[in-house]
């Protein structure tokens, strides 16, 4: 039986990189992949992941209007696929982390999630709140802190590199506007 993996970790830790690599090696085995990525990170250009050492693909877009077991399922039925991949994970509703567990269940298609677990106050995204309740396997992607101690907090920082205390949960960036901590670290900015 297919699994739903979700494989989290802070910013910058290589989480896209792996992504496309899994995806290549799928592909390198003549097996059919489909990709997605969230609308909302147009970092790269609509409908691309790319990763920062370079790597880059063409990915499908949703959104919370989308319904990704219905789209798979049609390319599933025309191409039959051997795995579902998903960059920003985090940004996937409720309902769509019930969807790709019933590709799953009901297609037999393994779905690989990439994504941030929390956000810059420390809280669950939507979609990483699910997928860790729902996934079957959970894998942990380590970054370092600037002290060498396990990254776990995604710091975001405001143009003069401070500490954003207050604002929207999403706020796409990258290097520019996030910065990857260990707790006791990220708590020291955070004044706590």
């Amino acid at each position: 039986m297919a699994k739903l993996y979700f494989y989290y970790s802070s910013m910058n830790a290589g989480k896209s990189a792996t992504l496309l690599q899994s995806d290549f090696n799928y592909r390198e085995r003549g097996m059919a992949t489909m990709l997605w990525t969230a609308a909302i990170d147009d970092r790269f250009g609509h409908g691309r992941i790319a990763s920062r050492i370079g790597l880059e693909t063409d990915a499908h877009l949703f959104d919370p209007a989308v319904d990704i077991f219905a789209a798979v399922a049609r390319q599933h039925a025309a191409t039959p696929l051997s795995c579902v991949l998903i960059d920003e994970a985090q940004f996937l509703t409720r309902a769509q982390v019930w969807q790709i567990a019933a590709l799953c269940d009901d297609l037999n298609i393994p779905v690989l999630c990439y994504g941030l677990r929390t956000d810059f106050r420390g809280e669950l995204f939507e979609g990483s709140a699910h997928l860790l309740g729902l996934a079957d396997t959970l894998s942990e992607i380590k970054t370092v802190c600037d002290c060498g101690r396990k990254a776990t907090m995604n710091l975001r920082v405001d143009g003069q590199g401070q500490a954003v205390r207050d604002g929207a949960q999403t706020q796409i960036g990258g290097n520019d506007r996030y910065v990857a901590l260990c707790r006791r670290h990220y708590r020291e900015q955070m004044g706590g």
